[in-house]
């Protein structure tokens, strides 16, 4: 999530929490905990904005600026993901390639980045919970209403970013301890901004955290502007990403491509 640790140690730690809850998937912590007929109903009507034809794939194809602190480049970028859980940035910089995979499509996501040197390093467990396809809002709001245990809660009518908006809370709950689940379901919660008349996803905002430090929050947020509608989809063409609410990404599209046949070993971890 452009915010790289070095620190292998929480995935340890949060493996062996979560093993009894996530071995194969996460179950909910109490019945009582069921979503809001209003919050499903404007992610349902956000997700419907994808068209009738079912995506599972997208490619993104464009221009990338990338800042880190006083490194400011541009170049280019690809954007690549899977409707079931998995996405991948590759950016070409003057420094050399950057790039981050995130697969979540087993019950163990793993996640790496590599800069301009090409290491490896891996990314915390904690860091691997909310949305693996952070830059395709039609994915990471179709995967949450299609994955058992998620609840999504309307929180209300807001002005975000200057622009009126449907706020929608998505979090998901596991069996275990009261710490353990309180603690999940923190990390894996996103919050939705759904434009208030086209209903389109206008940012959505999470927290990241160092890999030593779970309880540690680090603001992120994507914003989502420049829809066009591509084969029947409307798709972002312009996507900025925000850390501690400083611009670390300003992506712009020039192609797009969906269905395409892309799987897995796409998104393999090495």
């Amino acid at each position: 999530m452009l915010f790289h640790a070095r620190s292998f140690l929480c995935f340890l730690v949060f493996t062996y929490c979560a093993s009894s809850a996530a071995a194969q998937s996460p179950q909910p912590i109490a019945p009582s905990q069921t979503a809001d007929p209003q919050a499903t109903t404007l992610l349902a009507r956000s997700a419907a904005l994808s068209g009738t034809a079912t995506l599972f794939d997208v490619t993104l194809t464009g221009t990338a600026r990338h800042i880190a602190g006083s490194d400011d480049e541009s170049g280019t970028g690809i954007l690549k993901a899977l409707a079931s859980g998995a996405g991948r940035t590759d950016m070409s910089l003057p420094s050399g390639t950057h790039s981050e995979v995130q697969n979540c499509l087993t019950a163990s996501p793993t996640g790496t980045w590599s800069g301009p040197d090409g290491i490896s390093h891996a990314m915390a467990f904690h860091n691997l919970l909310a949305a693996p396809a952070w830059f395709f809002p039609t994915f990471v709001i179709s995967q949450k209403l299609a994955t058992s245990g998620y609840v999504a809660t309307y929180v209300g009518h807001e002005t975000h970013n200057a622009q009126p908006v449907e706020h929608v809370s998505i979090s998901q709950p596991v069996a275990g301890s009261a710490d353990t689940a309180a603690l999940f379901q923190h990390l894996s919660q996103i919050e939705i901004y759904l434009d208030s008349t086209t209903f389109l996803p206008a940012a959505i905002s999470l927290n990241v955290h160092p890999d030593n430090n779970a309880s540690l929050d680090i603001p992120s947020e994507i914003r989502y502007s420049d829809y066009r509608a591509t084969n029947g989809s409307q798709v972002p063409f312009h996507i900025q990403k925000y850390l501690n609410n400083t611009l670390v990404l300003d992506f712009q599209a020039q192609t797009v491509a969906l269905n395409t046949g892309l799987n897995a070993t796409a998104f393999s971890i090495q």
